[in-house]
């Protein structure tokens, strides 16, 4: 797998903090290609995080946050759970058609000041606490998936 490095540019922080996001996801879309159905569901580890648990997480954290609590969004939460019939290329279309998504969502909101419409019981944070705890649960998981991806066949790589 080539290493591809992250993207350098001069923009404002939005347009940074979508630049780096977008690299994230697609570094983990990266690290499950080519990896059969069967591969991407095992886990060698006891706590039985996988590589297709990741990319269906990921998808289900940005629904979460942007689309529902930031957006206000009345959407179905995607379960994460991985099941005996999912595939990595449906959670990897179920991902991508997230982050269009969730990208609308983005750029349709005044600036990264603007408030979550509803976090809950937690407490209340603006469109880039979001945006940087997204970047941050995807650059985390995607390093998750570089280490899950050398135990089942040796692939490293950005």
């Amino acid at each position: 797998m080539p290493d591809q490095k992250p993207p350098r540019l001069h923009g404002d922080e939005r347009e940074t903090l979508h630049a780096l996001l977008q690299y994230q996801r697609e570094s983990l879309v990266r690290k499950v290609s080519g990896v059969d159905d069967d591969t991407a569901r095992s886990s060698p580890v006891p706590t039985g995080t996988s590589l297709l648990w990741l990319v269906k997480h990921l998808a289900t954290a940005e629904t979460l946050w942007v689309l529902h609590r930031f957006a206000g969004q009345q959407v179905a939460i995607p379960d994460d759970r991985v099941t005996a019939d999912d595939s990595v290329a449906a959670a990897v279309d179920t991902y991508r058609a997230t982050w269009a998504r969730v990208d609308a969502a983005v750029a349709a909101a005044p600036s990264l000041d603007t408030m979550c419409h509803d976090t809950g019981a937690e407490s209340p944070v603006n469109l880039r606490w979001v945006l940087m705890h997204l970047l941050e649960e995807t650059a985390r998981h995607t390093g998750h998936a570089d280490v899950l991806r050398e135990f089942s066949d040796g692939q490293t790589g950005r």
